[in-house]
């Protein structure tokens, strides 16, 4: 694999970039130097929110190409380079259905904010990890925004007591994709990581073949079938493991640090 075959590389966050402890090593901002001097774009692909990626990536943020919110909005110095929104309609049977399952925390995620109805400790904790700017409202269906996106957080696993029921009334018009062993995202049907990709990929010039992506997690798949080096960390769900061409070493062990220093070093 030469220098010369790879220009765009994007990274999923949790699991993946960020080890155990959900902390990004501070070596990463040296990789980030080689990969800008290499003329290789580097991005964040991740279903957090693009302020909260601001935030973790302060040093070069205004350099940095962001694929937030599972790729629903892509941001590059500060201006938007594409988004996928979501219809009133659908936002309102979404949280309505999303309210009928017991155990749910909901996150309606529009392009100014995320917006919650609940004041529960534990939920609360959980949504500031990924989310910035969060503001608390009564009722989300009376919020007047952009919507993106719906996270649903269920304790329990979403896989299991979230993802049937949305499935069944939304896989086959909206994108519905278990996001995090307790987190469920809802989004356009066009939304995704991968697609985002495919739009850089048009846009900014480079190919299926100069692409290079990292995941552990079903929201990362299509993110993988866009990238001809497209990785599974170690510590990955089985059919990301399943869909990538190669491996790479778990995020406890800094794998796409690893992998990207034995590319620049080729």
């Amino acid at each position: 694999m030469s220098k010369h075959n790879v220009k765009f590389i994007a990274a999923d966050m949790d699991g993946t970039l960020l080890n155990e402890h959900s902390q990004l090593d501070p070596s990463f901002f040296e990789i980030y130097q080689q990969l800008e001097d290499n003329n290789i774009m580097f991005a964040a692909a991740s279903g957090r929110q693009y302020y909260s990626l601001l935030e973790t990536f302060k040093p070069v943020k205004d350099r940095m190409m962001f694929i937030a919110e599972n790729g629903t909005l892509v941001m590059h110095q500060g201006k938007e380079l594409y988004s996928c929104s979501m219809d009133t309609p659908s936002i309102i049977n979404i949280i309505q259905t999303a309210r009928s399952i017991e155990g749910t925390q909901i996150v309606l995620c529009g392009k100014n904010s995320a917006y919650i109805e609940t004041q529960d400790p534990k939920a609360l904790a959980e949504f500031s990890k990924y989310y910035q700017r969060c503001q608390y409202v009564e009722d989300l269906l009376a919020v007047d925004d952009e919507f993106i996106k719906v996270a649903i957080c269920h304790f329990d696993g979403t896989e299991e007591f979230v993802f049937p029921s949305f499935d069944a009334n939304f896989g086959s018009s909206h994108q519905v994709v278990v996001s995090a062993k307790i987190w469920l995202d809802v989004m356009n049907a066009e939304a995704s990581k991968g697609a985002a990709i495919k739009h850089l990929q048009n846009t900014l010039g480079f190919s299926f073949e100069e692409t290079m992506s990292f995941g552990d997690y079903l929201n990362d798949l299509e993110m993988l079938q866009e990238s001809y080096y497209s990785y599974a960390m170690e510590n990955a769900h089985q059919k990301v493991k399943e869909t990538a061409r190669f491996m790479a070493p778990s995020n406890k062990d800094a794998g796409v640090f690893s992998v990207i220093r034995s590319y620049l070093e080729v």
